[in-house]
């Protein structure tokens, strides 16, 4: 079984993926005029718009939730990997995948608000309501949906919990079980409130935890400010195999840096789209516009910052082709990756790496449980919420266990078989998510220059 999900995983996950991520991004770039750049101070402005009625939620709730979903344990684990198969060179190629994906998030975004549709709990919508009242294919929005129900519901949860287990245990005196049953609880006790109790508290949760990250990251990294140019210039050179230790791995440094980005930004993957349809904004574009700035900030700043870290305090081997070490920053960590970053922090705070890390991942994990469960409830409204309230009800209890139970199985047992039934689902996901909107670009591209034409009568 194991044989058999791994090669379905990689045939979803091939390169052919990556490509048409990145192509997509690009002609999506070109197509707005780097809208991504042109309108960075709009992008600032949208995430405080504020709602048109009582319906929805705010722009800037969506822009929290949907960073709780992208900001998680790949910004940790994810990056030190990276640079453990591609070099500081990696860092450079997610900051490519940022830029681009960030145009991305803006055409996806700004379709899930014009196919939108009105529900109990607020508007909600996503790429199986873009699919349907788009393309006019229903039942093709009923497979994503429940693609994403399972993936995001059932699966994904259960490796997130056992990340958080697993680091708790190594840094306190915790037990899985009681880690599992710890988180459960919290989440049930969110989620149980809908939409507008998830929206509080990622909206204090979020910038919580991504500043204080972000402002630890920078303490680290002023202790070693001598070593920040040195740095940056290889981040520049290794991406591009100027630099003889990396220039075998050149390669490997795209395609690491091109991965990894894609993971952690979830642009085009359809996730932030359904948050997106959420909002109740005065204009599509406006949210479009939010969600792009949500990608800088997971990448540029929270990816950023695990890498500087890394990088700057030398915690770091970086592995050849063939397994062997090219070089050898920390030999005792070996290919513990999540060590890196750990190591890191114990250059300056001695003997508290890991507990640092292990409580920034239960908040990272926290958040993005919250993200799952939304995104799985709203695939569920759209199924079987046309067909009456005991229906979406009852499925929605349904999810509310099976997601709870997911959580403490996920802290108690491995999960290696889950976690890439869980990474088919998205892979899936992103497929169906960049077809879709590469069709119906000039849908977004038309509310741009609409929303553009307004302005400027202003």
């Amino acid at each position: 079984m194991n044989d058999i999900v791994s090669t379905i995983n990689s045939i979803v996950w091939n390169p052919g993926l990556v490509v048409l991520l990145m192509c997509a991004g690009l002609y999506f770039s070109i197509r707005t005029r780097f809208v991504q750049v042109r309108k960075f101070s709009t992008m600032l402005r949208s995430l405080f718009s504020k709602k048109e009625n009582a319906q929805g939620i705010t722009s800037f709730e969506a822009f929290c939730l949907a960073l709780s979903g992208r900001v998680g344990t790949g910004n940790i684990v994810g990056v030190a990997t990276a640079i453990a198969f591609g070099g500081p060179g990696a860092v450079f190629w997610m900051w490519m995948v940022a830029f681009l994906g960030a145009s991305t998030a803006f055409v996806e975004s700004t379709l899930a608000q014009i196919y939108k549709f009105p529900h109990s709990s607020g508007f909600r919508g996503g790429p199986f309501s873009i699919i349907e009242k788009g393309l006019g294919q229903r039942w093709l929005g009923i497979v994503f949906a429940v693609i994403t129900v399972i993936a995001t519901g059932v699966f994904l949860p259960t490796v997130q919990s056992n990340g958080v287990s697993s680091a708790m245990m190594n840094s306190f005196p915790v037990s899985p079980l009681v880690s599992g049953i710890g988180m459960a609880v919290l989440l049930g006790l969110v989620v149980v409130g809908g939409v507008s109790r998830i929206a509080k508290v990622v909206t204090i949760l979020t910038p919580v935890m991504a500043l204080g990250y972000i402002l630890m990251s920078l303490v680290v990294i002023g202790f070693h400010i001598h070593e920040v140019p040195a740095v940056l210039g290889s981040i520049v050179t290794n991406a591009f195999g100027i630099n003889p230790v990396c220039g075998g791995i050149i390669g490997s440094a795209i395609a690491m840096g091109v991965k990894r980005g894609i993971f952690s930004n979830e642009a085009g993957q359809g996730t932030g789209a359904i948050v997106s349809a959420a909002t109740d904004v005065p204009h599509p574009v406006q949210q479009g516009l939010a969600q792009s700035f949500s990608v800088y900030v997971d990448t540029l700043l929270v990816c950023t910052a695990t890498a500087l870290m890394i990088l700057c305090s030398g915690t770091y081997n970086i592995l050849g082709n063939n397994g062997e070490i090219l070089y050898s920053g920390a030999p005792e960590l070996a290919n513990n990756y999540v060590n890196y970053t750990q190591s890191a922090v114990d250059t300056v705070f001695k003997g508290y790496g890991g507990k640092f890390i292990s409580i920034a991942m239960v908040f990272f994990v926290f958040s993005t449980l919250l993200a799952y469960y939304f995104y799985a409830e709203t695939g569920l409204i759209y199924i079987f919420g046309k067909r009456g309230s005991l229906w979406e009800t009852v499925s929605v209890r349904i999810l509310q266990v099976l997601i709870l139970g997911a959580v403490v199985y996920g802290a108690v047992r491995e999960a290696d078989l889950i976690w890439q039934l869980g990474d088919i689902g998205v892979g899936l996901m992103a497929w169906m998510t960049v077809v879709t909107i590469l069709i119906l670009c000039p849908k977004a591209i038309r509310s741009l220059k609409e929303f553009e034409q307004c302005k400027s009568d202003q």
